[in-house]
C-alpha cells in the first residue's frame, strides 16, 4: 500500500512551489486535492492523488522575481555576520544594471524574502541567485539538484614546477571531503595560472579544500555560470532581474 505524505511535501516534489509558499496556500484555500480544497495544515495525500492549486496562487507566483547579482568581496551570502553585510543589500535601484532589458519595475517590496539559491563564500565573487520563488530555489539547492556550477580560480602552486596531471585527474575525480567521495567534476587549465571548475554539488569552500587537496592555493575564484544562465557583462556589485526567456 503507497504511503501518505504531507500535502507541502508532495506539492514541493511536484515542483508547484516550496513547502513554505505551499503551507501559505493550503492556509489561504489555494489547493485541491482530487477537486477539493484542503486548508488544513499537515494534510496528507496519496502520491497518485490529484493536485492543482487556484489562480490565485499562480498569480502571486508570477510576481516573484529572481535576481542575479555580481557579487563582489566581503558581502556573505545570506544573514549578515561577524559584522559583514548580506549581499541583498547590494540590490536596490541605484545599482540595477543600466543594460538590463527585462520589463520589471524595481519595488521595495520585491526585497520581502528574496533569499539566496545557493551561497559564495565571502571573498569569493560572481554571479549569486537571489529568488523570491520556491521553485528556482528548490532547482539549485534541493537535494536531487543536477544544475552545473562554473567557476573561474586563479591558483598558485605551491611546490616547485607544474601541477601533475595526476593530481589534475584526482580534481575531476577521487577526491573526498569529510568522509564523502565528491561527484565528478570537470576541471582544466584556462590559461597558465587559472582553473575552469564545473561543478554539481557544492560543499562549503569545496574548491578551496580541493584545490588543497593537491597542493594548489587559490588566489581568486569567480561563479561565472549556472546551468544555462551565465554572469556575461554584468558589472560586479549591480544586479539584474532572471528574464522570462533564461531557464537554469
Amino acid at each position: 500500500m503507497t504511503e501518505l505524505v504531507r500535502l507541502s511535501k508532495r506539492m514541493s516534489e511536484l515542483g508547484l512551489c516550496s513547502r513554505r509558499e505551499a503551507d501559505e496556500w493550503i492556509e489561504r484555500g489555494w489547493v485541491r486535492v482530487d477537486g477539493v480544497i484542503v486548508s488544513e495544515l499537515g494534510s496528507k495525500v496519496l502520491p497518485g492523488q490529484r493536485i492543482t492549486v487556484e489562480r490565485q496562487a499562480s498569480a502571486q507566483q508570477a510576481r516573484r522575481v529572481t535576481v542575479l547579482l555580481n557579487k563582489p568581496v566581503g558581502f556573505v551570502s545570506g544573514q549578515a555576520e561577524d559584522g559583514y553585510k548580506p549581499a541583498v543589500t547590494l540590490v536596490n535601484a541605484g545599482t540595477r544594471w543600466k543594460e538590463d532589458k527585462a520589463p520589471q519595475q524595481f519595488h521595495p517590496s520585491q526585497l520581502r524574502s528574496l533569499v539566496p539559491a545557493g551561497r559564495l563564500d565571502i571573498d569569493s565573487v560572481g554571479l549569486l541567485v537571489l529568488t523570491q520563488d520556491g521553485r528556482i530555489a528548490r532547482q539549485l539547492i534541493g537535494e536531487d539538484t543536477s544544475v552545473e556550477k562554473e567557476y573561474l580560480v586563479r591558483v598558485q602552486y605551491g611546490k616547485p614546477g607544474k601541477l601533475p596531471d595526476a593530481d589534475l585527474k584526482l580534481l575531476n575525480h577521487g577526491l573526498s571531503l569529510d568522509g564523502k567521495k565528491l561527484l565528478p567534476a570537470k576541471v582544466r587549465w584556462q590559461n597558465e595560472d587559472q582553473l575552469s571548475f564545473i561543478l554539481r554539488e557544492g560543499k562549503k569552500r569545496q574548491i578551496r579544500r580541493m584545490c588543497e587537496a593537491v597542493g594548489l592555493k587559490v588566489l581568486g575564484l569567480k561563479r561565472v555560470r549556472i546551468g544555462r544562465v551565465t554572469l556575461g557583462d554584468l558589472p560586479v556589485g549591480q544586479w539584474r532581474y532572471l528574464r522570462p526567456d533564461e531557464k537554469f
